[in-house]
This record gives C-alpha cells, structure tokens and sequence, in this order.
C-alpha cells in the first residue's frame, strides 16, 4: 500500500483519479526593466511537478554537493548568472577560470532535464517592445502577459493547476498581472482573428515572492533566462584568448527539459520572441 511516508513511494504507481499532476513555476528575470540598459527583458520559468517535489528538491541538494566537490562552492550558496558571468557573489573567495564557469553553468542546465523540470522563456526585446506598444507600458508587463498566456495554456490542454513563485521584487505589481490574467486573460488567435478571451482558471491564488537565495529553482529560472537571451543575441565577439561563459549554445544544454509545445523554433527552441 503507498502511504505518503512510506519509503516505497518512488515505486508506488498512482491512478490518474488518485493523484493528478500540478506545477510550481518559478520564474526569475533577466535584464532591465527601462528603455535605456540591456537590449532585452527575459523572464525564465521553470516547472517542478508538484507530486514530485520533495525528491526533486533532494535530488538538487545532492546536486548542489557536487557542485561543491568539484567547484568549491558552498551548497548554500546563491549562483545566478550575473555571479557565474563576473566571477561574482560566492565566486569572490574562489575564483573560477572562464572554462570552469562555462562547464559550472552548462551541468545547472543539464541537471533540469534530468531531474524532469521543464523549462521555457520569455525574451522581450525592448526597442521593438517600444514600438509596437504605448512607451507608457513596461518591458515587464508585456513579457509577464506572454508568460502567462504559455502557462495558461499548459493548463488548460493537461487540466491541471499551475501556482506561481517568483523572484521578490515588484511583487504588487506580479500579483495586478497574475489577477487580470485569471479574470481577464487573452491570447492573440492563431488565425489572426484577433484577441481571444483565456481567463487563467487554474491558476492558484496570488503569486508566492521569494527571496532568490532561498530557493534553487529561482536560481535556476535565473540562469534560464540568461542562456534564452545569450540564444537570440550571441555575443559578437571577444578578445583573443577569451572563453564565452554563456555562448549561444547554452540554452540548448537544457535537452529534454525544453518546453517545445511554447514554441517548437529549431533556432529556438522553447523561447517565446517578443513582440
């Protein structure tokens, strides 16, 4: 008999009537909110079957261990891309060469696959963004309506419940997106026949903030959301004898763990352009 504490769970077999999937998302930015700075805005999602939380949690501690065995990097340490791209944050005490930081951030995106995440991202690019929109909207809005949208979607086709985590920060502004989208959510038609009504019905109450450094999986959507922008605008060049951290292969490493069924784009898979 499977009981919730039993040590037998990993091989008990559930009856879809018995226990239904649902998702945690964490989503973290990457990128500025204002017309002037980085070129675009990235929002990375990262879902964890919530069924499966509690071993895929283990199994990321264990992870985070070899990470420390091979890097020297406490396991409690915070890693985003920002810390892996300047030797920054945790890396001040025990600087890595470029070809360490490299392989440090290519086995964080190779872990998601094999741990069952899935991932996808958002990626805005501001000029266009100010364009095609009133300049009185936010870069964050319009990649928060994208998301969510994908999300919605996801819910709708696996009837399922999606609850959002995500990096604190704006929160007020996170929960006004999340509400309208229950209430009053849209989506373009794929016939362009203009908008269509999408309430997000399943999705859980209001968005849960959390502190980035408290929690893996925002890292993780972090360094998503990075390697879906380094996908779209690779850098250009580097001086001789230079290694790219984050070279424009980086998103690929995520594998099985890409979320196609968002955008199934050879060039780029799982990575929703905008506008």
């Amino acid at each position: 008999m499977c009981e919730p504490g039993s040590d037998r769970l990993a091989s008990c077999r559930y009856k879809p009537s018995t226990l239904r999937a649902m998702y945690l998302a964490y989503i973290d930015e990457s990128g500025d909110d204002g017309a002037s700075g980085s070129k675009s805005y990235a929002l990375g999602c990262v879902m964890v079957d919530a069924t499966t939380w509690p071993k895929t949690f283990d199994a990321l501690i264990s992870f985070r261990r070899f990470v420390r065995a091979r890097f020297g990097i406490p396991v409690r340490a915070e890693l985003k891309a920002n810390y892996l791209l300047r030797n920054g944050g945790p890396l001040r005490q025990t600087p890595l060469s470029e070809h360490a930081r490299r392989a440090l951030y290519r086995s964080h995106m190779r872990v998601q696959a094999k741990l069952g995440m899935t991932a996808f991202a958002v990626v805005i690019d501001k000029q266009k963004a100010i364009a095609k929109f009133s300049q009185g909207r936010a870069t964050s809005d319009i990649a928060w309506e994208y998301l969510l949208q994908r999300l919605e979607r996801r819910a709708h086709y696996e009837k399922t419940e999606i609850l959002l985590i995500h990096d604190e920060g704006d929160a007020f502004a996170v929960r006004g997106r999340a509400r309208k989208a229950r209430r009053a959510g849209t989506a373009g038609s794929a016939f362009g026949t203009g908008i269509l009504s999408r309430p997000f019905t399943r999705l859980l109450d209001d968005p849960v903030p959390r502190d980035s450094k408290q929690s893996y999986f925002l890292q993780l959507a972090d360094l998503d959301a990075y390697a879906a922008f380094r996908r779209l605008y690779p850098v250009q060049q580097l001086p001789a004898g230079r290694t790219s951290v984050v070279p424009q292969t980086m998103w690929d490493e995520l594998g099985g763990a890409l979320f196609t069924r968002v955008r199934r784009a050879v060039a780029a898979p799982a990575i929703v352009p905008g506008p």
